[in-house]
């Protein structure tokens, strides 16, 4: 049975008086919402992708019932991501059916639509206690960041500022790349940047001093190449040769690329979030407090933090490595 040959609700509650039609209503239930500038952008293309793909299917978004969204889960979870060859993981479909049943919560309010027909859909189940995420261990980090010490190009010293950002802070991309010049400053003698992170909430971090030379050098490069001082630099913290945001697609392909140049074996299934999973596991191997380590992740729930740490003890604690060892006690000679 193709999407088209499915039932639609056969009446909806009078249309609130929003002008157009289900983008309107997108534009209005973001911004009824305190997001991120990187979520806000992200809740937008998960539900253009559901209006796409309605829209491809002669369906009216405002009748659509939970069987149509199961059939756009399959079809989520059978396509190929063009930049990776991979279909999508479990949880970005998860996330985005997520973000659909809040857009549809809001249009219950608004009473756009009668019932949420997310809400009786099937979702993948995800295991919240692991991370899909391929980590680096702490001598990788530091061939990575050698590999951007050694890089060269007009950008060498703007990738040096992304990839300590991201080892030093353990940021998340959305994050690193909203960031502006204004968000950074100085705090009870501490160098600080400020940003709206996941959830719509406001975060600070302390810049190291090796993060802070990093950022600085960046800065005073692109000062001078500009003809300004660098107090006269305004916008993104971070810009394209042309003077564009950088965004979270240049940023993956650096990472993947600096990890070649510095050997690691894993390099093809590195992403910016490998720093941050990094960050994480390194932070608690170095005995820093869960709950420190969880308000420098800006994680609402410390199960999240705390699947960074069961990674980090699944491999160390693995009884194979016992057996390994009782054999190899066993063989003569």
């Amino acid at each position: 049975m193709s999407p088209s040959d499915l039932p639609v609700r056969s009446g909806t509650a009078p249309t609130p008086a929003l002008p157009g039609g289900p983008v309107d209503f997108t534009e209005a239930w973001l911004a009824n919402r305190r997001l991120s500038g990187h979520t806000r952008d992200a809740y937008r293309r998960d539900v253009a992708g559901w209006l796409t793909w309605c829209a491809g299917h002669d369906l009216d978004p405002l009748r659509a019932t939970f069987l149509h969204v199961n059939a756009y889960g399959r079809d989520l979870e059978s396509t190929l991501v063009a930049r990776t060859g991979r279909p999508l993981t479990p949880a970005t479909v998860a996330r985005k059916l997520s973000a659909l049943s809040s857009w549809y919560d809001f249009l219950v309010k608004l009473r756009a639509v009668d019932a949420n027909p997310v809400s009786g859909a099937d979702r993948p189940q995800v295991d919240r206690d692991h991370s899909a995420t391929v980590g680096l261990t702490p001598r990788e980090v530091d061939a990575l960041l050698a590999a951007a010490e050694a890089d060269t190009g007009p950008t060498a010293v703007r990738n040096r500022a992304v990839v300590t950002l991201l080892a030093d802070l353990g940021l998340r991309v959305g994050e690193l790349v909203s960031l502006n010049l204004d968000d950074l400053g100085v705090e009870r003698g501490h160098r600080s940047v400020r940003f709206v992170g996941k959830g719509g909430r406001s975060r600070r971090r302390a810049l190291t001093p090796g993060t802070a030379y990093a950022v600085d050098a960046y800065l005073a490069a692109r000062a001078d190449a500009q003809g300004v001082a660098v107090h006269e630099l305004t916008g993104p913290l971070l810009v394209t040769a042309t003077g564009g945001r950088l965004d979270r697609h240049a940023v993956f392909r650096l990472v993947r690329r600096l990890a070649r140049d510095a050997g690691i074996a894993a390099w093809a299934k590195l992403s910016p979030h490998s720093l941050r999973h990094s960050f994480a596991t390194t932070a608690r191997a170095e005995g820093v407090p869960l709950e420190d380590v969880q308000d420098a992740m800006g994680h609402a729930d410390p199960r999240t933090t705390r699947r960074y740490d069961r990674d980090r003890h699944n491999l160390d604690r693995d009884p194979a490595y016992v057996i390994w060892a009782a054999r190899s006690r066993r063989s003569p000679g």
